[in-house]
C-alpha cells in the first residue's frame, strides 16, 4: 500500500470516527513518516486540542517540530506533555519527554 493510499485510509475511517486519537495519531505519523512535517505538526495539535490526555501526541509532536527547528514551539509541547503523561501513570513517556527538552537546552 502506498503512503497516499494509506493517507486516504485513514482519513476515511477519520470520517466515521473524528475524535478517535489512535486514528488521529496515525494520520500525523503517517505524514510524518512521509517528510511532511509541517502537516504533521498540525495534525498533532489538532489531535491534542481534541485529546489533551494523549501523551504520544506531544512527545512525537515535540519531535516533529524539533525537526522543523521550531525549538520554542518544541519546549512548549513537551512542557505541556509530560505533566499530561504523569496525570496518565505514563512514567516511560513522561521520561522520554523529558530526555527530549534536556536535549534541547
Amino acid at each position: 500500500m502506498t503512503a497516499s493510499n494509506r493517507l486516504q485510509q485513514i482519513e476515511a475511517m477519520l470520517h466515521d470516527e473524528p475524535n478517535d486519537p489512535e486514528l488521529r495519531y496515525m494520520l500525523a505519523m503517517e505524514h510524518a513518516s512521509g517528510g511532511n512535517d509541517a502537516e504533521a505538526v498540525r495534525c498533532f495539535q489538532d489531535l491534542i486540542a481534541r485529546c489533551p490526555d494523549y501523551p504520544p501526541a506531544y512527545h512525537q509532536g515535540g519531535r516533529t517540530l524539533v525537526r522543523l527547528n521550531r525549538i520554542a514551539e518544541a519546549r512548549e509541547m513537551l512542557g505541556k506533555g509530560i505533566p499530561a503523561a504523569l496525570k496518565s501513570n505514563n512514567q516511560h513517556a513522561a521520561g522520554e519527554m523529558q530526555e527530549l527538552l534536556d536535549s534541547l537546552e
